[in-house]
């Protein structure tokens, strides 16, 4: 077997890894309703936010988020994180004078019904054990999609 081949199995095996355990706190149907809408909601202000702030501190969280994901995604969800994240801050730059608002809107909205879910759930979040699973949430809600779109 090549490296690349060998590479290419200990990310998807990785990226497995960290989807069961975060996938465990995550067995409601409402809490994983709940968390495919909110975590986009998430991301896509945490960008405003970012961008508010100073629109290199958004550069910067991309820019680590996609080495995060290059090191644990297989190259599909790569992809699928860059085009989400491409369309995200699109959106965000469209928000216009009214970034900051709307932005910590969402985020405040996002974060109550992540909450109210894990309450449902009866969990608590995974990033409380470890910070990295805030970024394996995206990737849960892109193999939820993958999951749907397969059936």
């Amino acid at each position: 077997m090549d490296a690349t081949a060998n590479t290419y199995t200990d990310t998807g095996r990785r990226m497995d890894q960290l989807l069961t355990v975060y996938e465990s706190s995550h067995r409601n149907p409402s809490n994983e309703r709940i968390h495919l809408f909110a975590i986009p909601a998430i991301m896509l202000s945490l960008f405003g936010l970012l961008h508010a702030l100073h629109p290199w501190a958004c550069y910067a969280l991309i820019v680590l988020g996609a080495i995060y994901y290059f090191f644990v995604a297989s190259w599909t969800y790569q992809l699928a994180m860059l085009v989400w994240v491409a369309l995200s801050y699109a959106l965000v730059l469209a928000l216009g004078e009214y970034i900051l608002p709307i932005s910590a809107g969402i985020f405040i909205v996002a974060w109550v019904l992540q909450l109210i879910g894990h309450r449902i759930e009866g969990k608590k979040p995974s990033f409380l054990e470890d910070v990295q699973y805030l970024l394996v949430g995206p990737l849960f809600v892109l193999a939820s999609l993958h999951k749907k779109i397969r059936r």
